[in-house]
């Protein structure tokens, strides 16, 4: 998701190519198969593609050092990587190793295309007791040996700015009303309570499951089929639409916002005292001049009576194409950069949580001690179905189209989020027979 943020991406460049570290083409389908080099497609994790290229290049260029095998990497913007895939997977024209939004991994792994980490694969990158069981639990369908395993650990949480909290006499919010009358009593002049990414549908999508979820709402049932207009489901979409059309504490601007790296722009320049973003935020937050003293991090409070659900255990994972031409040095990468010490490497640059179990005894930054309580203890997975992504792209761009009507003056009522709900599940019911 961002599932990824999914991650937070200044560019949707379509791809930038690390030179240097290969000379000839992959080992993946289609390839040459040249057994001392693996193709690597990269999400953007960073401030920028750039950014990027230099976090994972001397990592990339270690890992040559210790096996022999070159790396071509590509770090692919999130606006286009779920395409790219899905177009690797039709054409059989793909990687060795890529990354992956986890909240897809379960998408993914009904197309057949990835390689099943079972004991020996499992065995080989150092064994599944490595990793945290919450993170593991994102690799693919229950009960099904998992497609993925994951990489960097993302949860969201209620970023808010200290200054403006302790100018109006506020400590940070235990309950969803509070936080409204929060945001209203912030919400002055040209500067709003909140700042939303009400034109990302993936954002919007994570935040009708995350609210739905505190209502004690699905979006499937048992079988896997929609259930989309449960008045939870309706309910919850409603409460996070309300926060620009009913309290009027996010600007309408925020309809346009198509990702959520604008309104931690927005955030970072002090022109809203609240956002619900992914840890990775900080990057952005930082590089825009904000000193992390500044701001604080709390789970987003459910409503009084509500479930304490404050996210989904988001993240990146790593798949490895099963059409490779080298299964072997695709399973030494992936143990690689499951490994400690570049895990250890990676964390820092990319605000990443720790997805090894031995990790977390580690963290003694406070606010990563928030972010981990919440993947850990406060998060529901997003649903672990064949048609997940078919609800974030459906119900998500449903709620950009409402977003866009509250900024225009229009009124969305409960009714008008129950017939776009009951529209996105015919098109998904229909989509899967």
């Amino acid at each position: 998701m961002r599932t990824v943020t999914r991650a937070l991406a200044i560019t949707a460049a379509a791809a930038l190519t690390v030179t240097g570290l290969a000379a000839c083409s992959a080992g993946g389908s289609g390839s040459s198969g040249d057994s001392k080099t693996l193709t690597y497609w990269a999400s953007n994790q960073g401030t920028s593609l750039q950014n990027d290229k230099e976090v994972l290049t001397p990592v990339l260029k270690k890992f040559t050092k210790e096996t022999g095998i070159k790396v071509d990497l590509q770090v692919i913007g999130w606006n286009d990587l779920q395409t790219k895939i899905q177009t690797a997977v039709t054409s059989g024209q793909g990687p060795d190793v890529v990354n992956i939004g986890n909240t897809w991994a379960t998408s993914l792994q009904a197309t057949g295309a990835f390689k099943e980490f079972g004991d020996s694969e499992m065995k080989s990158i150092g064994g599944a007791d490595k990793f945290g069981k919450v993170a593991l639990s994102t690799g693919g369908a229950p009960g099904k040996t998992v497609t993925s395993v994951p990489l960097y650990g993302l949860a969201y949480g209620l970023y808010y700015n200290k200054q403006m909290l302790k100018d109006a006499n506020i400590t940070p919010p235990t309950n969803w009303e509070d936080l409204v009358a929060d945001a209203k009593k912030l919400t002055t002049g040209s500067t709003y309570g909140f700042s939303l990414a009400g034109g990302s549908y993936t954002e919007n999508a994570h935040f009708a499951f995350i609210n739905s979820a505190q209502n004690g709402g699905e979006w499937f049932d048992k079988s896997g089929k929609p259930t989309f207009t449960s008045k939870a489901n309706v309910d919850g979409i409603k409460r996070y639409l309300d926060l620009m059309q009913v309290s009027k504490v996010a600007n309408p601007s925020n309809a346009q916002y198509d990702n959520a790296t604008q309104s931690v722009t927005d955030f970072a320049n002090k022109k809203a005292a609240f956002i619900l973003n992914q840890n990775n935020a900080n990057n952005t937050i930082d590089s825009l001049g904000m000193k992390s003293d500044e701001y604080g991090v709390v789970a987003l409070p459910a409503p009084a009576g509500g479930k304490d659900i404050a996210s989904f255990p988001a993240g990146i994972n790593l798949s490895i194409f099963k059409n490779t031409k080298n299964e072997d040095g695709a399973l030494k990468f992936v143990k690689y950069m499951t490994s400690a010490n570049t895990q250890t490497t990676l964390d820092k640059p990319y605000s990443a949580l720790p997805v090894l179990a031995a990790a977390a005894d580690s963290v003694s930054d406070e606010q990563t001690k928030t972010f981990l309580d919440i993947y850990n203890n406060k998060a529901k997975p997003l649903p672990l179905v064949p048609a997940e992504d078919q609800f974030e792209s459906t119900v998500g761009k449903a709620m950009n189209d409402m977003f866009a009507k509250i900024a225009t003056g229009g009124t969305v009522s409960a009714s008008d989020i129950k017939s776009a709900l009951q529209t996105a599940q015919d098109q998904v019911s229909q989509a899967n027979g």
